[in-house]
Parts: C-alpha cells; structure tokens; sequence
C-alpha cells in the first residue's frame, strides 16, 4: 500500500491564494491510498473543510474518513482519506495531551493486504507537549501496534531525537525535508511504521504544484504487510 501524509496549509499557497483544486490535483500525482492531511479544515466558525468532496473523488478516487457530524472533514484539522477497496470499520478521535489544542485520528482500515491501523496527526510545537502526546498514541494503540503507521506532521526540527518512545515497536521513516516548500530546511512530516510492515520506498513529492501549493512539500511511502 501507499500511504502519504500532507499539512496542506487549509489550502492556502506559497502565492497566499486558498485554492484546493490545487491540493486535489497534488494529491492526485501522489497516487496513494491512504492519506492523511493536516490543517485540513479552515479555523474560524464551524470549521469547514477546504476540500470539496465530489471533486476530490472525481481527481483522486480518494473518499474522506467520515469522523464527525457537521461541516468539518476531520478533527483538529486532522483528516483521512482512502481509496476505494480499503474499508473503515472503525474510526477514533483522540485528544492529545498538552498545551495547545492537538489531535489525532486512529482508523481500522482493511485492504488487498489485509488489516491495518492508520493514525493521523500533527504534533504540538513543544518538544515536551510532543512526548506526551507520542505517548498517549502508544498507548492507545496497544496491542495494534505491530499493523499500525502513524502518519502526520511531528513538528520536530532534530534528525536525531524526539522519537524514543516509539523505537521498540515502530521504525521511524523519515522521507526527506518537507518543510518550508520555498527552502527545505527540516524533515518535519514522518511516518512510524509497525513491525508487521517492509518498508519498500519512500519520499518527499518534489515536482509540480506541490511545490507552491502549501508551505509544506507532501511525503509518502510504500510498505508491505509481512505478518
């Protein structure tokens, strides 16, 4: 499977045009089937989502998680999206600990390869707030831990540290800088792979609008179910 991870800046580019046919067309050259997006949904009011859901199916195939009741197509601008041929059959908001307002979104996903747990989110911008949220991830995840990948933007600056908490039951692949889009400076979106996967390839979308549509470049990575 391919799975890719995305903030994509409630669709608003590097030209400061909001402009989600953009992102729809970036997630489209990514091909993947799974995704999770970040600052998916706008700040203010209800929080609507940015990208519009018959246009993103048309381009991309791709459908939204569907997680809660109203205008929002995630939560705390978390959101995932998969491709025809992979079921949800469960869906579960958390509440990440820590001092600002952060989530996650933890799906039970099946598929050609069989039963895998999918967890999107964006860390907080402290590196202490970040350990406890990595934590509470742990945790839930439990026993899943091996068919699981976390996916999302970690907002952590170092190649070296941060991700302790995680080393005995994930690999950490980190596809390359993706952020700013302008000048990449910092491997800021990850992933977090389960024990149960191979990891095949991975990488950071360099070509095309990706590179204006969002201050973030996209990431993604191809694994394989082992056992």
């Amino acid at each position: 499977m391919r799975i890719a991870s995305y903030n994509i800046r409630k669709a608003v580019g590097l030209d400061w045009r909001r402009d989600p046919l953009r992102i729809i067309r970036v997630l489209a050259d990514l091909d993947a089937d799974v995704v999770a997006l970040q600052e998916a949904d706008k700040r203010l009011g209800a929080r609507p989502a940015v990208l519009p859901d018959e246009l993103l199916y048309d381009h991309t195939g791709l459908r939204i998680v569907d997680v809660i009741d109203g205008p929002s197509s995630g939560w705390h601008g978390n959101a995932l999206l998969v491709r025809d041929g992979f079921t949800v059959h469960d869906a579960e908001r958390l509440v990440l600990p820590g001092i600002e307002p952060r989530g996650a979104l933890v799906a039970d996903i099946s598929g050609p390869e069989g039963d895998v747990t999918v967890v999107g989110t964006h860390l907080g911008l402290r590196r202490g707030c970040r350990q406890l949220q990595l934590a509470h991830l742990r945790d839930t995840i439990d026993e899943r831990a091996p068919r699981t990948i976390i996916a999302g933007d970690m907002n952590e600056w170092s190649p070296r540290i941060g991700f302790d908490l995680l080393k005995d039951q994930f690999d950490l692949i980190v596809p390359g800088p993706s952020f700013h889009a302008s000048k990449l400076l910092a491997p800021l979106d990850r992933f977090a792979l389960g024990k149960s996967f191979r990891h095949q390839d991975s990488g950071v979308l360099l070509k095309g609008e990706a590179r204006r549509a969002s201050d973030h470049l996209p990431i993604w990575m191809d694994a394989e179910l082992v056992r």
